[in-house]
């Protein structure tokens, strides 16, 4: 700050000479002289002699940093998000992080982490260990526009294969890492979950990015984590208790709610992520019916059957 610059130049600055060198108003010179003192601490004096501000303690240095309550309030709980939805595997490059950042902010903070800790609480999702090498290596290839060799297990087929992919993006939901890359073994845009990454390597040999290839579209069309085959419409009912809670959230970027009379809705949306449409509907038990599309409909007819087996009915 130029107050600052010229108080140690010993040029006794005041707001007279200040106002007309900066050409701005005295009272911009004054609320600038004050929030120094008020909030940073500096130990500006008035010297009747010279006729300007002086630092009655020479050993006064401007914070490197100013933090306000609001800006350290905003930090404190990104870390503690982070913290959550990074994954434990990031958590000591993440305090390493915060250690360099604290040691940074000099002069009073107003407010303390471990009083805040008592005042905040996050509960953490479910998460599933991801690799914390692991995605450091694809941000790089990414970065780098670097193939990958991944040894990759297939859930549903519960066995290992290996291949190559160009990776183009790293998705976070619900705190689980999935990969988005062109696999060359199925020769389509693919998604992989990070955690089920048993070994990768970058290789040397670069990949040109399709220049028509859009997250944003390719995100669209998915629901939650699954994005399945070609979009697809779809209408789910929930009854007036349940739909409740549905209006309370956006669940897709192309949702549209038709409201019913007697307090239940429909909701539409369009995404080829069927399967999971399927498990997040059946989560609500007989508070929601998929109408449409009659695939998905028969789909959940055979879940409940199957379901109602197991329990001998």
């Amino acid at each position: 700050m130029e107050i600052d610059r010229r108080i140690r130049d010993d040029e006794y600055p005041n707001a007279n000479r200040l106002s007309k060198s900066l050409e701005v108003s005295r009272r911009v010179i004054f609320n600038d002289r004050d929030f120094m003192i008020n909030r940073l601490g500096a130990p500006i004096e008035f010297d009747r002699v010279r006729g300007g501000w002086y630092y009655s303690d020479k050993t006064w240095v401007l914070p490197g940093m100013i933090v306000t309550e609001g800006e350290l309030l905003a930090f404190f709980l990104s870390v503690e998000i982070s913290k959550r939805y990074l994954g434990t595997s990031l958590e000591s490059s993440l305090r390493s992080a915060v250690e360099k950042i604290s040691k940074g902010v000099k002069g009073p903070v107003t407010v303390d982490m471990d009083t805040l800790r008592s005042h905040y609480t996050f509960s953490a999702p479910m998460l599933i260990s991801a690799n914390e090498q692991f995605l450091l290596d694809i941000h790089h290839a990414i970065y780098g526009s670097q193939c990958l060799w991944i040894r990759y297990y297939a859930a549903y087929r519960g066995e290992y294969t290996e291949r190559t992919v160009m990776p183009y993006h790293l998705n976070n939901v619900r705190g689980d890492w999935y990969l988005i890359a062109f696999d060359k073994l199925r020769n389509e845009f693919r998604t992989f979950l990070v955690s089920r990454i048993e070994n990768l390597k970058i290789l040397p040999e670069k990949f040109i990015r399709d220049a028509k290839f859009s997250i944003s579209d390719w995100m669209g069309s998915a629901f939650q984590a699954d994005r399945g085959g070609e979009a697809t419409d779809v209408s789910i009912k929930f009854n007036a208790v349940t739909a409740r809670y549905i209006r309370e959230r956006n669940w897709h970027a192309s949702q549209k709610v038709e409201e019913l009379e007697d307090g239940s809705l429909i909701l539409h949306l369009k995404t080829g992520g069927l399967g999971e449409v399927k498990r997040w509907v059946l989560q609500y038990g007989s508070g929601a019916e998929v109408l449409s599309p009659e695939s998905l409909r028969q789909e959940c007819i055979d879940e409940i059957k199957s379901v109602a087996g197991v329990y001998g009915i």
